[in-house]
């Protein structure tokens, strides 16, 4: 079986490879800030982002567990690296769709799939295993490998019908 990536994870893994990011371990918030050049703020409010010119900066709920900031990261850096606007100012079809798009890119950015499929699928650990070795919530690892498990579930499909229909 097979998994076919999306533009957006092949965009995040060229990202991480350029930048020599290629475990788990090396998925440092700091160091992709750095990068980005994005400030890190940690304070006791709801996250979100904030662009002023050339200032950026990602501010995470400092109430909340280090996996659950660290998912607000990537999903506050996606607005910044592939939205336009302010959200409160936008149509709420559009913001739906920039919220629908972050959510992704959460998942894509916090467990890359170049780095997710070196594991084992079938161990009864994988996602206790998963969510500590990328550092983040074992609802996120659920999500990714349901997406994960869909897609690959889909594409065999696919495969075997275009089978069905030329042999």
């Amino acid at each position: 079986m097979e998994y076919v990536t999306t533009a957006l994870e092949d965009w995040i893994t060229k990202k991480y490879i350029r930048n020599k990011i290629l475990t788990p371990a090396e998925i440092n918030l700091e160091k992709i800030a750095r990068i980005e050049r994005i400030f890190i703020n940690r304070k006791p409010m709801p996250a979100r982002y904030d662009i002023y010119g050339k200032y950026q900066a990602i501010v995470v709920d400092s109430r909340c567990t280090p996996e659950e900031q660290r998912e607000q990261f990537f999903h506050e850096l996606c607005h910044i690296l592939r939205h336009v606007g302010h959200q409160s100012m936008l149509p709420k079809a559009f913001r739906q769709l920039q919220e629908w798009d972050a959510n992704r890119f959460t998942m894509y950015a916090a467990l890359p799939y170049f780095m997710v499929k070196k594991y084992d699928f079938n161990n009864p650990r994988l996602i206790e295993d998963l969510a500590q070795d990328f550092k983040v919530t074992e609802e996120l690892c659920i999500k990714r490998m349901e997406q994960i498990k869909r897609k690959i579930m889909s594409y065999s499909y696919i495969v075997e019908k275009r089978y069905r229909v030329y042999n």
